[in-house]
């Protein structure tokens, strides 16, 4: 059986740098798929989907609310051309009901299984509209070493610098963010894989560098700590989201190879300053993540927090606008008031205003956020003196983002000779003349 796994494309956030990551979603759910079906994974970010390729099943693994119309134009292409389509994934979970007038069926949920079931149902033309698992998690012990090798590695790279490669050791979020839909899709329960099976995984990837894409490491301090140490013997340079505040929770994390975390940065409050202050102090960068249009949010507010952004010298800063994506309190909240203004899922790409602000104009809001990446990334001080009148001393020297993280790959490669784990990622001459990419 051949399964063709498409992976729609999706327009990047304004101002980021322009790389792909390769996508964690697909490659997870390949692995609940029996050995026996042939897998053709296809990123469409990085390459183009030719319709005639022969296939018997098309499966569609969306992610991103602005990836899901281009998900449906594809799985419309499909069908026209008789060819059944299963939908899955974050994005599928989201917008069921209209990614199933697209579909032949939708799967929702975790899928480690549930696959035999499906695939069952397919070959004795019984294909169910909707198979629903979403509060029915499998036992987390169920969870497979992810799918890698479907990859095609060349692509991603950014100007042959080897990016990083997507790893999880649990599932599941005890916080209940207000802008974040993870509690609807993973449940509000912390749910660790076991660890013997999250070290044989990260041992196996060949890439020494990732990005644990877990919602939140500082969930359980105890099994926080003994995943670091578990990780200290493998060498790995890794980012993620939040970790523990505390000494000894950093400081294991640092022998681990935390390279960098995405913090949210919601306030100027001294407990921020002193969070970024404990992973710098570790030697542990920071990418600042600033979401702009909260209730409480006015022009004054927004340009305190982008002086605060450069006291406290992050390492980089992503800026994003509100986005009241489905099944989040903040849905919830901007449609009860009648405060959505755009129901185009295109348009929910985290950098438009598609609600109403409460301070000020959705038009006053794009403004801000599209000056804040202008500031933070590209004007110069003497810019930056003049629009603001600031009477501290500027210390913070402006440098384009792409540089910014140029400084922080710097550091990695750095800290990779020093324990003897650099390599360079093999390149196509490498492979044609049997050269090892070191």
């Amino acid at each position: 059986m051949k399964f063709k796994l498409i992976y729609p494309k999706w327009k990047k956030l304004k101002g980021q740098t322009e790389f792909h990551l390769p996508p964690h979603g697909p490659v997870v759910f390949a692995a609940s798929l029996p050995p026996e079906v042939e897998i053709d994974f296809i990123d469409e970010n990085l390459e183009t989907i030719n319709f005639n390729d022969p296939a018997d099943l098309i499966g569609i693994s969306m992610m991103l609310t602005s990836q899901v119309k281009r998900g449906w134009e594809i799985a419309d292409e499909y069908r026209r051309r008789g060819l059944p389509v299963l939908c899955g994934g974050i994005g599928t979970m989201l917008h069921a009901e209209e990614t199933a007038l697209h579909a032949d069926a939708v799967f929702l949920g975790e899928a480690e299984g549930r696959m035999e079931q499906v695939l069952d149902d397919f070959r004795n033309n019984r294909l169910q509209k909707v198979y629903d698992y979403l509060t029915d998690f499998p036992p987390i012990a169920s969870v497979g070493t992810a799918r890698r090798d479907l990859l095609k590695r060349e692509l991603y790279n950014f100007k042959g610098v080897q990016m990083v490669d997507l790893f999880h050791a649990s599932r599941g979020c005890r916080f209940n963010c207000y802008p974040c839909c993870v509690s609807f899709l993973g449940g509000r329960q912390f749910r660790p894989r076991p660890m013997d099976k999250v070290v044989e995984e990260l041992a196996a990837i060949e890439n020494n560098r990732l990005f644990i894409v877990d919602n939140s490491l500082a969930q359980d301090k105890a099994w926080e700590k003994q995943l670091f140490r578990e990780m200290i013997p493998l060498k790995k340079k890794w980012c993620s989201h939040p970790i523990e505040d505390d000494e000894e929770v950093l400081d294991l994390a640092a022998q681990a190879g935390a390279w960098y975390v995405y913090q949210a940065i919601f306030d100027t409050s001294d407990f921020i300053r002193k969070r970024i202050k404990h992973y710098h102090d570790f030697g542990i960068g920071v990418e600042g993540t600033i979401l702009l249009g909260l209730d409480h949010h006015t022009e004054d507010t927004i340009r305190r927090l982008l002086d605060f952004l450069m006291e406290v010298q992050l390492d980089l800063a992503e800026f994003t606008v509100l986005t009241p994506f489905p099944h989040t309190r903040a849905f919830s909240d901007l449609q009860g008031e009648g405060r959505i203004l755009s129901y185009d899922w295109n348009d929910y790409t985290c950098d438009k205003v598609i609600f109403q602000p409460k301070q000020m104009s959705p038009e006053r809001l794009q403004e801000l956020f599209d000056e804040s990446w202008e500031i933070f990334y590209r004007m110069s001080p003497e810019r930056l003196q003049e629009l603001f009148d600031e009477s501290w001393e500027i210390f913070y020297r402006e440098k384009p983002q792409s540089y910014r993280m140029f400084e922080l790959f710097k550091r990695v490669i750095a800290r990779e000779m020093a324990d003897g784990t650099f390599r360079r990622w093999q390149t196509k001459a490498d492979r044609k003349f049997g050269r090892v990419g070191m």
